[in-house]
Protein backbone atom coordinates (compact mmCIF):
# COMPACT_ATOMS: atom_id res chain seq x y z
CA UNK A 1 0.00 0.00 0.00
CA UNK A 2 1.70 3.46 -1.59
CA UNK A 3 1.44 5.75 1.75
CA UNK A 4 1.64 9.40 1.26
CA UNK A 5 2.65 12.41 3.59
CA UNK A 6 0.19 14.48 1.62
CA UNK A 7 -2.28 16.50 4.23
CA UNK A 8 -5.67 15.15 4.43
CA UNK A 9 -8.21 18.49 4.41
CA UNK A 10 -10.99 17.94 6.06
CA UNK A 11 -14.55 20.04 5.96
CA UNK A 12 -14.99 22.20 9.33
CA UNK A 13 -17.67 20.48 10.17
CA UNK A 14 -15.85 16.98 9.95
CA UNK A 15 -13.09 18.75 12.17
CA UNK A 16 -15.27 20.04 14.42
CA UNK A 17 -16.87 16.56 15.54
CA UNK A 18 -13.36 15.22 15.79
CA UNK A 19 -12.91 17.70 18.57
CA UNK A 20 -15.73 17.57 20.54
CA UNK A 21 -15.53 13.60 19.98
CA UNK A 22 -11.84 13.59 21.76
CA UNK A 23 -13.35 16.12 24.58
CA UNK A 24 -16.32 13.46 25.48
CA UNK A 25 -13.80 10.33 25.06
CA UNK A 26 -13.55 10.13 29.03
CA UNK A 27 -16.41 9.44 31.30
CA UNK A 28 -15.27 11.60 34.12
CA UNK A 29 -15.37 13.99 31.40
CA UNK A 30 -18.86 13.49 30.14
CA UNK A 31 -20.23 13.01 33.72
CA UNK A 32 -18.78 17.33 34.59
CA UNK A 33 -21.05 18.20 31.49
CA UNK A 34 -23.72 16.48 32.75
CA UNK A 35 -23.22 18.24 36.03
CA UNK A 36 -22.56 21.66 34.50
CA UNK A 37 -26.09 21.32 32.06
CA UNK A 38 -28.34 20.37 35.22
CA UNK A 39 -26.22 23.09 37.72
CA UNK A 40 -25.85 25.80 34.75
CA UNK A 41 -22.57 26.80 36.47
CA UNK A 42 -20.10 26.27 39.04
CA UNK A 43 -16.50 26.33 40.55
CA UNK A 44 -13.91 24.06 40.11
CA UNK A 45 -14.36 23.37 43.77
CA UNK A 46 -17.53 22.53 43.40
CA UNK A 47 -16.50 20.00 41.17
CA UNK A 48 -14.12 18.35 43.74
CA UNK A 49 -17.08 17.90 45.95
CA UNK A 50 -19.07 16.28 43.62
CA UNK A 51 -16.30 13.97 42.39
CA UNK A 52 -13.92 11.83 43.98
CA UNK A 53 -11.12 13.16 42.10
CA UNK A 54 -7.99 15.38 43.14
CA UNK A 55 -8.73 19.36 42.05
CA UNK A 56 -5.09 18.39 39.39
CA UNK A 57 -7.67 15.85 37.99
CA UNK A 58 -10.93 17.76 37.36
CA UNK A 59 -8.62 21.02 36.30
CA UNK A 60 -7.03 18.83 33.53
CA UNK A 61 -10.23 17.45 32.36
CA UNK A 62 -12.31 20.96 32.79
CA UNK A 63 -8.83 22.00 30.71
CA UNK A 64 -10.02 19.72 28.08
CA UNK A 65 -13.52 20.37 27.97
CA UNK A 66 -12.18 23.99 27.72
CA UNK A 67 -10.19 23.25 24.94
CA UNK A 68 -12.62 21.68 22.72
CA UNK A 69 -15.10 24.77 23.56
CA UNK A 70 -17.54 22.48 25.16
CA UNK A 71 -17.21 24.70 28.50
CA UNK A 72 -16.19 28.51 29.35
CA UNK A 73 -14.72 29.86 31.94
CA UNK A 74 -15.14 33.16 33.70
CA UNK A 75 -12.86 34.46 36.63
CA UNK A 76 -14.05 35.35 39.58
CA UNK A 77 -10.93 36.05 41.45
CA UNK A 78 -9.40 33.32 42.62
CA UNK A 79 -11.67 31.25 41.22
CA UNK A 80 -13.20 30.19 37.54
CA UNK A 81 -16.54 29.75 37.34
CA UNK A 82 -17.32 27.26 34.32
CA UNK A 83 -20.75 27.24 32.51
CA UNK A 84 -21.69 24.99 29.09
CA UNK A 85 -20.53 27.00 26.05
CA UNK A 86 -24.33 26.91 24.76
CA UNK A 87 -23.40 27.61 21.12
CA UNK A 88 -20.89 25.39 21.10
CA UNK A 89 -23.36 22.69 22.70
CA UNK A 90 -25.88 23.46 20.29
CA UNK A 91 -23.10 23.09 17.38
CA UNK A 92 -21.94 19.39 19.08
CA UNK A 93 -25.48 17.63 19.03
CA UNK A 94 -26.32 18.54 16.00
CA UNK A 95 -23.17 17.73 14.42
CA UNK A 96 -23.48 14.03 16.96
CA UNK A 97 -26.95 13.70 15.40
CA UNK A 98 -25.95 14.40 11.48
CA UNK A 99 -23.21 11.69 11.51
CA UNK A 100 -25.64 8.78 13.38
CA UNK A 101 -28.43 9.83 11.07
Amino acid sequence: MKRSLEHIEYKEDTEALAKFAKALAHPTRIAILKHLDAQSCCFTGDLVEVFPLAQSTISQHLKELKNAGLIQGELKSPKIKYCINQDNWKLAKSLFQQFFD
